[in-house]
């Protein structure tokens, strides 16, 4: 048996585990999630034993390697069964607040940290946007200076998922005061009890079951062991996060995607109009196929970069590039207009119903704009891509 079948096997077997774990333990409690602003913590100790939460982390940390293709396989089902943003958002956020410690972090910070996050015994977040800017990374303000073994933190951090209960939390800080560009940045891992760190829960248009917080430190003490890296490597970490970040970002609104046009396709051909089925009109018909065109077309196009995304981690340095992180962000930008455009049509073709809370369709349609904003605006990623591919 090849590799390919091996992993294809494996993709399936994935996929129909999700598929029980959303009907049995998601469906049935979504809603109330979605009232209450969160979904229990005992879930991530669910995922944990289901062995997703350590997806694609070495096994030395309780982790099981594997590659882009079936960590997005899996993204890419939780979305199209569970359809809930918020939900994946809050319980994979350690999937952007690990990584800088997977490859920056000094072993005994390795050890302290991830671990109890792959477990579902500690929740981690990455804390980088600040209320006075966003993408524009290098202009943050939050501080960390030196005093003895010790760094002091002062600043705010805002739009934080997993924010209000996150044990740790991954902070861009300012460590150079005098450098006021991107090099003065570095990481620092901050436990989420530390004395003079505070929390407030934000309102959201969406996302509604993920906690997310505004967070203010105000003299925080963190050890200098837990500089993440190199003082003034901060910036260089955050862009090579972000590109992860984007790549599941794009399997998430093919799920997405994926899960308006289901809704859309089973509202047709129950409901009936005019003595017929939905689905027998010309004009729905023609709607479910542009739906249909978009989402191959972002599964075409997943697929290659996910496939080089691999292929560089198995040491192939022309994989990846500059050229591949253009293409990371257009398929980011392709991919969530996809999603846009599958919520709107899924919530037309479901008409009233589609206007309703409890639908599918209803909660994608109020996240897509989160999607789009997240992890680099749509004019920020054209930006980028432009200049990667020397514009």
């Amino acid at each position: 048996m090849t590799t390919t079948d091996t992993q294809g096997e494996d993709i399936q077997m994935l996929e129909d585990a999700v598929q029980r774990f959303v009907q049995t333990e998601v469906k049935p409690h979504l809603d109330q999630w979605e009232e209450a602003g969160q979904f229990p913590r005992s879930l991530y100790q669910r995922a944990a034993d289901l062995g997703w939460l350590g997806m694609g982390y070495p096994e030395e940390f309780g982790g099981t390697p594997a590659p882009w293709a079936v960590r997005n396989a899996m993204t890419i089902a939780l979305a199209r069964t569970g359809g809930s943003g918020g939900l994946m958002a809050s319980l994979f956020s350690h999937n952007i607040g690990l990584p800088p410690v997977l490859r920056h972090g000094s072993a005994a910070l390795q050890q302290q940290v991830i671990p109890d996050v792959l477990a579902g015994r500690k929740i981690a977040a990455l804390a980088i946007t600040e209320p006075g800017g966003g993408t524009d990374v290098s202009a943050l303000k939050t501080t960390a200076r030196l005093e003895g073994n010790e760094y002091v933190v002062d600043g705010e951090k805002v739009f934080i998922t997993s924010g209000m209960r996150a044990d740790w939390l991954t902070v861009a800080v300012r460590t150079d005061l005098k450098n006021k560009g991107p090099m003065g940045i570095s990481m620092l891992m901050v436990p989420g009890d530390a004395v003079g760190l505070s929390r407030s829960p934000l309102k959201k248009m969406g996302w509604l079951c993920s906690d997310t917080a505004h967070l203010r430190f105000d003299g925080v003490r963190v050890p200098a062991s837990n500089l993440v890296g190199e003082e003034g490597s901060g910036f260089k970490i955050i862009l090579t996060n972000f590109n992860g970040e984007r790549l599941s970002m794009s399997a998430m609104a093919l799920g997405f995607s994926e899960c308006c046009y289901d809704e859309a396709l089973s509202w047709a051909r129950q409901r009936k109009t005019f003595g017929t089925a939905l689905v027998d009109h010309q004009v729905i018909r023609h709607k479910l196929m542009d739906m249909k065109m978009r989402i191959e077309s972002t599964r075409a196009w997943l697929n290659a970069v996910t496939a080089r995304a691999d292929a560089g981690d198995r040491g192939d340095k022309s994989a990846k590039g500059a050229e591949w992180v253009a293409q990371v962000c257009l398929l980011k930008n392709h991919a969530t207009q996809t999603m846009q455009f599958c919520a709107d049509q899924g919530v037309q073709i479901l008409g009233g119903m589609g206007f309703m809370r409890g639908t599918a369709s209803e909660r994608i349609y109020r996240e897509v704009k989160v999607m789009m904003i997240g992890g680099g605006a749509e004019e920020i990623m054209k930006e980028l891509a432009s200049r990667q591919l020397g514009l």
